[in-house]
Parts: structure tokens; sequence; C-alpha cells
């Protein structure tokens, strides 16, 4: 890999794993980057953000774009300036809160599939050893993947996200967010029009609350596996504006 390129480090989101990143990590490996795709732990936005951040202080070295699907951007928004030397953020349909939002409180009225009364109707819960008191972790139903979290893949593909999925601790969705990286750090934005976990108006305040370069393209929740190529030109942009 070129020494004169940075460091790629791609962060997922709730319900899935790093093999979300697949398409992009074997795109920008064919062109010579160092790709890094590691877990989200995806148990408490600041342990899962202190996570990442020891990730890139122990196993990256000189610049770095870091780059957040979903839940991940708000973990990005709080570690990239806690570890390595993250040059630009990327966030793709991803959440990109200011210090003191929550998931929850950012989807509250913004028309999410996920933005209901009661979400047992869109999530299954579940305990899970070491909880914290009250605590409990959600997967989603099968129908609320292949209507509304993934609706552009094959059928086949939405049924793997049913069984492969990582479940998230309802934790990291109500634990208020620290002092944004984007204040001090660049940031692009690919948004999703058809994104309907979290929908295109919500991304579209969050990316211009944070002065996100915006690009938009016609997808699902998880554009990154269904259209690669507006996320990868999204990182080329980073990557060409921090030199």
């Amino acid at each position: 890999m070129s020494e004169s390129k940075p460091t790629i480090v791609l962060v997922h989101g709730a319900w899935a794993d790093a093999s979300s990143w697949d398409a992009v990590t074997r795109s920008l490996q064919s062109q010579g980057y160092t790709v890094l795709a590691p877990p989200n732990e995806l148990r408490g936005l600041q342990s899962d953000a202190a996570y990442v951040a020891s990730f890139l202080a122990q196993r990256t070295t000189g610049p770095v774009v870091l780059v957040g699907h979903s839940y991940g951007g708000a973990v990005i928004t709080n570690a990239g300036a806690r570890g390595g030397d993250v040059k630009a953020l990327v966030y793709v349909d991803a959440f990109i809160p200011d210090e003191g939002d929550t998931v929850v409180s950012l989807l509250a009225g913004s028309g999410s599939a996920l933005d209901v009364a009661d979400p047992t109707t869109v999530l299954d819960v579940a305990g899970y050893p070491g909880a914290p008191e009250g605590a409990a972790e959600a997967f989603l139903k099968p129908d609320t993947v292949h209507t509304a979290f993934a609706q552009d893949l094959p059928e086949a593909d939405r049924w793997t996200i049913v069984a492969t999925q990582r479940p998230a601790s309802f934790v990291a969705n109500v634990t208020p967010s620290g002092a944004p990286a984007w204040k001090t750090i660049p940031s692009w934005a690919v948004l999703g029009t058809d994104d309907l976990v979290i929908p295109i108006g919500l991304q579209r305040r969050m990316a211009e609350r944070a002065g996100a370069t915006i690009s938009e393209v016609a997808a699902s929740h998880v554009s990154m596996v269904s259209q690669p190529e507006a996320t990868l030109a999204a990182i080329q942009a980073a990557v060409d504006a921090i030199g």
C-alpha cells in the first residue's frame, strides 16, 4: 500500500458489521489504500467512541480519513478528535450529532420508520449478559429490513442482513453526544434520498449544520452497499481536499 495515501477507516452502524463495507473496501484496496474496518461495539456511544479512538491511536499511522455509516456517524463524531491523525470525516446515511444530541432525540418527529410509539413493532428486543440495569439490545424485525432498512437490495441480500445483523443496545441510542469532531475536522456527507431510517430532511439538516460538503444518492439507508460509488466519490473528494 502506498505510504503517500491516507489510511481509510470505516466504521459500521447498528444492525451491521464490517462486511457492510465490502464493496467500498475492495475498491479502495484496488486503488492502493490501506483500509481498516474495526468492529463497532454497539453498546454505548461513549464506550463505542472510546474503542474506535483507541483503535485509531494504536492501529493507524499518518493521516486518516474516518468514515461512519448510520450510528457509526455518531461514533466518529465522538472519536475523530480523540485518537489518530484524523484529517477528514465522511458520513454515509449517518447521524451527525451536535453536543448533547442523542440518536432518539434526532429521530423524534423526523418521519423515520424507527420513530414509532411502540418500538417492538419494528424491533425485536432481548436482554444480554452484563447489560446495565434496564438495558436491552434491539434487532430489526425482518419486515423492517425488507421495507425500511435495505429496500433497494435484492431479496437474498436482505435476508442475509436479517440473519447476520449485530444488535445495538438501547443505551447507544439514548447517550448524549460529546463535543463534535466536525467542529475542527472538515467533513463530507453522502445523503440517501430514499433513506427511511434517517429521512433525507434530517440528514440534510445535520450535514448542513456540520458544514459538510454534501452529495446525494437515490438509495436506501445502506447506500454504501447498493450504490458504493457514491461513498467512494465522497472519500476521494476528502482525500483530494486534504492533499
